[in-house]
């Protein structure tokens, strides 16, 4: 199935954002745009390229302002909706996005409900921690794919961000060996269901730099690697290659 929407977090700090709208749901809208730094403007405004619509009879004012070249949201009307508004759990700078595509906006609140109590609140610490190491990060490991398996290697163990971090634990995994063994890892899959994958068969796929398969592996188990990782149709594994290889078995 083709995702409902492209995923992007949109800068709004001092920029106009137009609401239209007033009571309980625009209430809403503004405290959401308020939080973000934006600077609300009304519908006479002509700077403005995005606007969220909520009021009784919207769809004269989003035809209105989708005339003028607008993007814009409409409360609880996902099908005049140019992009929608995702439950959000924040671990500041750290921002976690729930959307349905407009399917169920009480599911997405439950989904955020359910990761508020996974989240740990150190999480946007571990962030700010990372960000300031960029440097030192970069200067460990140059290769982009050895640095890019080593931060993964690390969030799957030392800097695991579901587990609260105490001060200076990204300075202690820099002081490690930080070991990058170039490996193939084989999945015999138990199922088509992505959800037969144990969480470290999860991982290896998430982290791959390539994932061979046999031809009839199912699309929604390579879905869960990375998106850039390099998708092999072949009936072994790739040897001798640097980095992780994820060799998926056809299901039993």
């Amino acid at each position: 199935m083709r995702q409902s929407g492209l995923p992007v977090f949109l800068r709004v700090d001092g920029q106009p954002v137009m609401l239209v709208g007033d009571g309980d749901a625009a209430d809403a809208k503004r405290a959401l745009l308020d939080r973000a730094g934006a600077r609300i403007v009304d519908e006479d405004a002509s700077d403005a390229r995005v606007a969220l619509i909520a009021c009784p009879e919207p769809d004269a004012v989003a035809a209105r302002l989708k005339a003028r070249g607008m993007l814009v949201n409409v409360a609880d009307r996902p099908d005049l909706c140019d992009f929608t508004l995702p439950a959000i759990v924040e671990r500041a700078p750290v921002t976690i996005a729930i959307g349905t595509g407009g399917a169920s906006a009480g599911l997405a609140a439950a989904l955020r409900q359910r990761l508020e109590d996974l989240i740990p609140q150190s999480l946007g610490q571990l962030a700010q921690a990372l960000a300031a190491a960029r440097g030192a990060i970069r200067a460990r490991w140059p290769d982009g794919g050895t640095r890019r398996r080593a931060i993964g290697a690390a969030m799957a163990g030392p800097l695991d961000p579901l587990r609260d971090q105490p001060e200076g634990a990204v300075d202690r995994w820099l002081a490690g060996d930080g070991a990058d063994p170039a490996r193939i890892v084989r999945i015999a899959l138990r199922s088509a269901d992505p959800d037969d994958l144990t969480l470290r068969e999860a991982r290896w796929l998430a982290q791959a730099d390539r994932v061979s398969h046999r031809g009839d592996v199912p699309p929604e188990i390579l879905t869960r690697a990375r998106a850039d990782a390099a998708r092999l149709t072949c009936p072994a594994a790739p040897t001798g290659l640097p980095g992780l290889t994820v060799d998926l078995e056809t299901p039993r």
